[in-house]
């Protein structure tokens, strides 16, 4: 087992605790190795209600932790998005336990059969980011539950509220060797990551990632990576130029722009720059006339603030044109509300266009032809997210084609998110692995495959020595399968 010598004796007394923890939940998995059917039900059913009969707690919860965070927002993109991934995975999950029948040759194994059995890892890990703390603990529980395993999660540091209230509350509806919580205390990432769990799941920055992929490969342990970049979004001539700012805007004003898949820089054909910011201007003032208003969420603390700060003054003092879609208003002393701001004239050497924003700034490029956007997209890191706007059936295609990404709303942003159905995840520096629904199930599974011998023994035809039986049946199975 990995010990990290760094930050002292507290690493070291929180790696003894999750050690601890790991201890105890593995003991149990190999007590009861492949929980049944009513078992994994049970198990989310009572994950259900341990959000369902505590949600006014879990959003104020939230709400405390942001400072000032949309209640709105927390119901619906938490609260709901959970409750509704349990209940489908419910309806779901009789149809994903059942084992796989596989082919087999009848020639080679005759009366022999193969199948696939879906069964538990075992113990999994999971690192909860801060910015949708209730979503981010327990939609990959949703998954680690319905495959049978046992979990032990990790929150934020920056979640202090709702990690303190979640590990007073765990305990009356899981025992502590199917699921705790733990908060971050002085930093305790490393000594988390670092414990030998069956899989390991983390949400984040893609430098936290690398950390956290580096210390579990001490391990061998195996990780799903769900990290963020920039995503960009295009809007093409065809599409209603209205539609595209309401639904881009509604976005970038979501949870004050601090989601991964959020629309980090966008795309305008050449000249539309003015009627854009007029419809921005008038939308946000009908959706925001207060900054101070809690339907308009908090910078999260003054150091993600003052990044943003100097992200907006780096820009400006290197030519870009900012237009503050707020203008008037005044955040009140201590909020932290950050204005929904454009830019335009962005260059490359800017920070807002060489990091992933994760607040209200949106950088705006303009293009004249679709081969522009292409070639800027796939120069620079794969993104978590593609946004194309066009009801050009074949220039979406195009899009689909050219850009990769780790996933595509057309049409709109950030909604593929909520798919229940859909797998969820990045590529290349955008993460990797996927969860929610059925693919969120096979993450967590060890599909197992599985031979089973029938009553003909096939390989008691080929012994050694080999004579001439053996070369014969073996001449005539390569001449038949070389003909396809």
């Amino acid at each position: 087992m990995h010990l990290p010598a760094e930050n002292g004796a507290i690493t070291h007394t929180a790696f003894a605790l999750f050690a601890e923890a790991l201890t105890l939940q593995r003991q149990a998995y190999h007590a009861n190795p492949v929980p049944g059917y009513q078992q994994r039900i049970a198990d989310l059913t009572a994950l259900a209600a341990l959000i369902s009969d505590n949600e006014a707690a879990l959003v104020e919860a939230v709400n405390a932790d942001y400072g000032s965070r949309c209640r709105f927002e927390t119901r619906f993109s938490e609260i709901l998005m959970v409750l509704e991934d349990i209940s489908r995975t419910k309806k779901q999950l009789k149809k994903w336990l059942k084992p796989q029948r596989r082919h087999i040759d009848p020639l080679l194994f005759p009366t022999s059969g193969c199948k696939v059995l879906p069964q538990p890892l075992g113990v999994v890990g999971v690192i909860v980011p801060w910015n949708f703390p209730i979503m981010l603990a327990f939609s990959p529980l949703v998954a680690i539950f319905a495959a049978g395993n046992r979990a032990m999660v990790k929150m934020s540091e920056n979640s202090g509220q709702l990690a303190q209230l979640l590990i007073k509350l765990a305990p009356k509806y899981f025992a502590p060797d199917k699921l705790q919580f733990f908060s971050d205390n002085n930093g305790s990432g490393p000594a988390f990551s670092a414990q030998p769990f069956d899989h390991l799941f983390f949400t984040g920055s893609a430098q936290t990632g690398k950390a956290v992929m580096a210390s579990a490969a001490k391990n061998l342990t195996p990780v799903t990576l769900e990290l963020g970049g920039k995503s960009p979004a295009v809007v093409a001539p065809d599409f209603p130029l209205h539609k595209a700012a309401d639904r881009i805007l509604w976005a970038k004003a979501f949870n004050a722009g601090q989601i991964c898949t959020n629309v980090d820089y966008l795309f305008l054909p050449h000249g539309s720059e003015q009627a854009f910011t007029g419809l921005a201007l008038k939308l946000v003032a009908q959706r925001y006339p207060d900054i101070n208003h809690n339907d308009y969420t908090a910078i999260i603390d003054q150091h993600a603030y003052q990044r943003l700060q100097h992200t907006l003054d780096d820009a400006i003092a290197k030519g870009a044109t900012a237009v503050n879609l707020m203008p008037g208003q005044t955040t009140a002393p201590g909020l932290r509300k950050f204005p929904l701001t454009l830019l335009f004239n962005v260059t490359d050497d800017m920070l807002v266009m060489q990091r992933e924003i994760f607040g209200p700034l949106l950088p705006v490029k303009t293009y004249r032809d679709k081969t522009e956007v292409v070639n800027y997209i796939n120069a620079r890191p794969r993104p978590l997210a593609f946004y194309p706007f066009s009801h050009d059936k074949a220039l979406q295609q195009f899009y689909l084609e050219q850009v990769m990404s780790g996933g595509v709303t057309v049409n709109h942003a950030i909604l593929h998110v909520g798919q229940h159905d859909l797998p969820f995840g990045g590529i290349g520096s955008s993460g990797m692995g996927h969860y929610h629904g059925y693919e969120g199930f096979l993450t967590f599974s060890k599909l197992r495959p599985v031979f089973y011998q029938g009553a003909f023994n096939s390989v008691s035809m080929l012994l050694p020595p080999y004579g001439k039986l053996a070369t014969k049946l073996t001449d005539w199975l390569i001449r038949l399968k070389g003909r396809g």
